[in-house]
């Protein structure tokens, strides 16, 4: 029993008086965090908090300028990545790095072997997946193609990979956040296994109920610093919040509301292929005042939909009406003059350019005519009059209209693309991931935005892969699968379990 306890006593990963500046900002200052072995933390913290750079540090893409790091008694050279790798600490990220065009063995096994090796001895590779898939319960085929692989599968490929390389560290980014309830369900097993093996976890997320059932303890980070440390049988997702944004948080209630006209409908509409899954004979009507939202695994079809009522894409056959009319011509222009704003899935890709300036990003969805261009040129100076508005109606925080976007944090950013999106008020609203990645400050906000635009009269259309978001926000919910939409369910009326499982192609009822 005392060598037990020795064991589970051990510290595996050691991080004392990291302090990272970056000119005049300090990201990280002076932050002490251990690992055991056996053992899953969790770090937690508001965009721009200071996890992804201490997590840079760790893996050398970073030098620190104090500190240092231990791993297993020994220091970890700083700014050397391979030796983070060699001291057996491995990384699940929360965008996958897999190269559809190579088999789940090739996968695991890339950039293990000496450069001198002339081929890959297979049959040992394949044994050696097979145990730990066995070990760890990560059933997966080692020579199936990447490209057929569906999400969750992915996720145990990436760990096998950690795995296969002696990783005795773990670092998961945001693991669930593309997956369905059941496959989050079979990832908590699966790291109860690990740590049961002696692995230790870092697990970083910013969804609480999760932290709360799969940490042992959590670090929360809040500008920079380390604002607190609490083991999870100790503390609650309330005090859990108020650490990481320094107030007491709670979620806007969406109340129940009577359903307005149908603003927008589709009518048996089907898609082309040219990019991921298309939508199949989908009917879905959006009512004002209300928000409607669409749970789904990544993948399917959701990029057509979100297509579709951006004018980026066209219905291959059926039809899309506004009002109780299809419009003359269907384009991004014509989306937006017909009252259609959107919040787009990628804020980074889609929602913004990122070297323009706060003032260019806000006005470029409408920079033709009023009140932004006169005789054919930009009127600059209403044009930073409105980002200054908004700047100052959704609290973002920023040096001045004029700073690049890029500069911003992930939640400053979004509340700028939603200030965007809802001046002036729009008739329905495209809400694709509105929260994707962001703390739960910046959640609360946006929540809350969606729905004083659902009371004043508009349809929301809520695109989102966290199903605790789409039951807590949407007055009606449909399951998307394979490219069809189910039936809207009323709030409360499916289970999560049900919904998951719909979600996984089971049971779909099909509108």
């Amino acid at each position: 029993m005392a060598d037990d306890t020795a064991r589970q006593a051990q510290i595996v990963l050691r991080l004392a008086g990291i302090t990272k500046r970056f000119g005049a900002l300090i990201a990280n200052d002076a932050i002490d965090l251990d690992l055991k072995r056996g053992e899953i933390v969790a770090l937690l913290g508001e965009n721009g908090a200071g996890k992804t750079t201490l997590m840079n540090i760790l893996f050398g893409h970073y030098v620190a300028d104090e500190g240092a790091i231990e791993a297993f008694g020994k220091p970890l050279p700083p700014g050397d990545p391979r030796a983070a790798l060699t001291a057996g600490i491995g990384m699940v990220h929360q965008h996958f790095t897999l190269a559809d065009n190579l088999t789940v063995l090739e996968s695991i096994a890339l950039g293990t072997q000496s450069i001198w090796s002339p081929r890959l001895d297979r049959a040992s590779a394949r044994a050696r997946i097979a145990r730990l898939s066995a070990e760890f319960g990560l059933a997966i085929d080692p020579s199936r193609p990447v490209s057929e692989l569906a999400v969750g599968e992915r996720q145990r490929v990436e760990i096998l990979k950690a795995l296969y390389r002696d990783a005795r560290v773990l670092i998961l980014d945001e693991p669930t956040a593309v997956l369905t309830p059941g496959e989050t369900e079979a990832l908590f097993a699966t790291l109860k296994l690990l740590v049961a093996e002696g692995l230790s976890i870092i697990f970083i997320s910013h969804k609480l109920k999760e932290v709360m059932a799969v940490a042992d303890r959590v670090v929360v980070l809040r500008g920079g610093r380390l604002a607190g440390e609490r083991r999870t049988a100790q503390t609650t997702r309330r005090e859990l919040a108020a650490l990481m944004v320094g107030q007491e948080v709670s979620l806007p209630k969406a109340a129940p509301r009577e359903p307005g006209p149908v603003l927008l409908e589709l009518q048996s509409v089907s898609t082309v292929a040219a990019s991921g899954t298309p939508l199949r004979d989908v009917s879905l009507q959006l009512h004002g005042g209300v928000i409607t939202g669409i749970a789904g695994v990544s993948g399917n079809g959701q990029a057509a939909l979100a297509g579709l009522l951006s004018g980026t894409l066209s219905p291959r056959s059926g039809q899309l009406l506004i009002g109780e009319a299809p419009p003359p011509g269907w384009s991004p222009r014509a989306a937006l003059d017909r009252g259609i704003a959107r919040i787009p899935e990628d804020r980074h890709a889609v929602g913004t350019v990122a070297d323009m300036s706060l003032t260019e990003n806000v006005i470029s969805e409408r920079y033709r005519g009023k009140p932004f261009s006169r005789y054919g040129m930009i009127d600059w100076t209403a044009a930073r009059k409105f980002a200054e508005r908004l700047i100052a109606a959704y609290d973002v925080k920023c040096p001045s209209p004029e700073t690049r976007i890029r500069l911003l944090s992930g939640g400053n950013m979004q509340k700028l693309i939603l200030g965007r999106a809802l001046d002036p008020d729009p008739v329905v609203i495209l809400a694709n991931q509105p929260t994707r990645g962001l703390d739960i400050g910046a959640v609360a906000y946006v929540h809350a935005r969606l729905i004083d635009a659902r009371d004043r009269g508009a349809a929301v259309l809520l695109i989102s892969e966290d199903l605790d978001e789409i039951l807590s926000l949407s007055d009606r919910v449909h399951v998307i699968a394979e490219g069809k939409i189910s039936r809207p369910f009323a709030r409360g009326e499916k289970s999560v379990g049900e919904l998951g499982e719909m979600m996984a192609g089971l049971g779909l009822e099909a509108a």
